[in-house]
């Protein structure tokens, strides 16, 4: 077994995230034939197979998924380093607008944008977390995270993570109620979205659990349903980034209820060039992938 070039890791991050060599490719800016060979590469570094390849794509073995943490660990690092070295050279200024859901807003991107302001003194970072999806078109955001692609408009778009979602509730309320089997979810009152204003249908989780449930405390805001299920009001669906912030939140039927949606980072096309954009917005990648990857 040789050391693993830091290229081919690169390359290896990017393919398990998009799953096809022409998906890689494109977010790499090279050709899929490329991508091929330097996983190829890797795996004969390190004497192992790291993905599974089929006619759907590649999928990650075992040691594939071992390597994901610590390549994920050197790609933050290299980004870090990367923009406090060109910092010596250029300091960022002006303003960058970020929109992006609550509860990923509130968690990472909020401590991740303090320190991109502490690098660069000169540059505003404005964050607004809100329940709603961000026209780049109509110029509301500089950058957006979104869990649907946009479809229309100059937009570009990068898958950044995947993250987890299981339900969720306090000892108190699993142990009332006897939260072990799914029949037994009809006796426990749910926490969600009100559903005439949910801003994106990745969001409607409820109906999955169970067609018949009906989530009878709802609010627009995350905090809120988080606050609610920690004081034991009841059971509700949540990302696992967010949920585990607070103890005494516990999954509930974590094999039996589980989703995993991802988050996309969309820019517009005319600001590719936009220093202070493109920087952000690596920086932003950078921490999310860290955060959830």
């Amino acid at each position: 077994m040789t050391k693993p070039n830091w290229d081919d890791l690169r390359v290896f991050l990017e393919l398990s995230r998009r799953g096809t060599l022409l998906g890689a490719a494109r977010a790499l800016g090279i050709d899929a034939a490329t991508v091929g060979r330097r996983v190829a590469a890797l795996e004969r570094a390190l004497d192992t197979r790291l993905f599974d390849r089929s006619q759907r794509g590649y999928a990650l073995t075992e040691a594939g998924r071992r390597l994901t943490d610590p390549a994920i660990a050197m790609e933050a690092a290299a980004s870090t380093a990367a923009d406090r070295l060109s910092n010596q050279t250029e300091r960022l200024s002006g303003a960058v607008r970020i929109g992006a859901p609550e509860g990923v807003a509130a968690s990472i991107l909020a401590p991740a944008c303090a320190r991109i302001a502490s690098d660069h003194p000169n540059l505003r970072l404005e964050l607004v977390a809100l329940p709603r999806v961000f026209s780049l078109s109509q110029r509301e955001a500089d950058i957006a995270i979104a869990l649907t692609p946009p479809t229309a408009g100059r937009l570009r778009t990068r898958r950044v993570a995947d993250y987890g979602l299981h339900l969720y509730a306090t000892a108190e309320v699993i142990a009332r109620h006897d939260l072990t089997t799914r029949p037994a979810l009809r006796e426990v009152r749910f926490i969600g979205y009100i559903a005439d204003m949910i801003f994106d249908k990745e969001l409607d989780y409820v109906p999955l659990v169970g067609a018949r449930l009906r989530p009878q405390l709802t609010s627009t805001s995350l905090s809120i349903q988080l606050d609610w299920a920690a004081a034991g009001e009841g059971a509700c669906i949540l990302p696992d980034f967010v949920a585990r912030k607070r103890p005494e939140l516990i999954q509930v039927l974590p094999d039996q209820i589980a989703f995993t949606r991802s988050f996309h980072l969309i820019r517009h096309e005319d600001d590719l060039r936009a220093a202070r954009i493109t920087r952000t917005a690596d920086r932003l990648t950078a921490a999310l992938r860290a955060t959830l990857s």
